[in-house]
C-alpha cells in the first residue's frame, strides 16, 4: 500500500506539473497574440497617417508643377514685363500712379 501511495503522489505531482506547464504555455501564447494584435493596429494607424501625408505632399507637388508651368509660359513668351507687372500688383500691392483701389473692409 505504501508503494501505491508514493506512486499516486508522484503521478499527482506529474499531472500538476503538466497542467501548470500547459497553463503557462497557453498564457504565453495569449500574451503574444495580444501583443501582435496591438502592434498590428498601431502599424495600421501609422500607415493611414503616412498615406494622408503622402496625399498632401502629392497635392503640394501638383500645385508646384502648375506654378512652374505658369512661370515657364512667362519665360518662353518673352513677356517678362507682363509677369513683373502682375507680380508687383498681386504680391507687392503696387499700383499705377493716380490709380484708385477699393478694398472691402466689411469682412474684417
Amino acid at each position: 500500500m505504501e508503494r501505491n501511495k508514493g506512486i499516486r503522489r508522484q503521478n499527482a505531482r506529474t499531472k500538476r506539473r503538466a497542467v501548470l506547464s500547459w497553463l503557462v504555455t497557453r498564457l504565453v501564447a495569449v500574451i503574444l497574440l495580444i501583443a501582435c494584435i496591438i502592434s498590428f493596429v498601431s502599424t495600421q494607424a501609422t500607415l493611414n497617417e503616412k498615406r494622408q501625408e503622402q496625399a498632401e505632399l502629392e497635392a503640394a507637388i501638383e500645385q508646384a508643377r502648375d506654378e512652374y508651368i505658369e512661370l515657364e509660359k512667362f519665360v518662353d513668351a518673352d513677356d517678362l514685363e507682363g509677369y513683373m507687372e502682375k507680380a508687383a500688383i498681386e504680391n507687392l500691392n503696387y499700383a499705377y500712379p493716380n490709380e484708385r483701389r477699393f478694398y472691402d473692409t466689411s469682412r474684417n
